[in-house]
């Protein structure tokens, strides 16, 4: 399971370093919510953590963790707050692109 080198995380998440922890051992976190690089489409998803607990994710990991929240609506407010980060640095709200930048080694195909 592969993270970005500059994780954003929500502002509700409490003890981040703990939720990664339990993300890598498999446990359930009922709460947390994951923003994901998902290669497979080329762009970012938002899963719940507990979707990387299933047998697929184990042998098939998602390319890349961006976030950590707590909920759906607070990944919805860490995308919007990575897509105005984006806009103001290229000019463009291409998500990937601008996060590829900045950690290129795990934006690979």
């Amino acid at each position: 399971m592969k993270f970005y080198k500059n994780l954003y995380i929500g502002d509700t998440v409490k003890k981040p370093e703990k939720a990664i922890k339990k993300l890598k051992r498999h446990k359930k976190q009922p709460k947390l919510y994951v923003i994901v690089y998902d290669r497979e489409i080329g762009k970012l998803a938002v899963y719940h953590s507990l979707m990387l607990s299933q047998w697929y994710y184990k042998e098939n990991p998602p390319g890349c963790i961006v976030g950590l929240t707590n909920g759906m609506e607070e990944a919805f407010d860490v995308i919007e707050r990575i897509a105005k980060e984006a806009l103001e640095a290229t000019g463009e709200a291409s998500l990937v692109a601008y996060l590829s930048k900045t950690d290129p080694e795990n934006f690979r195909d």
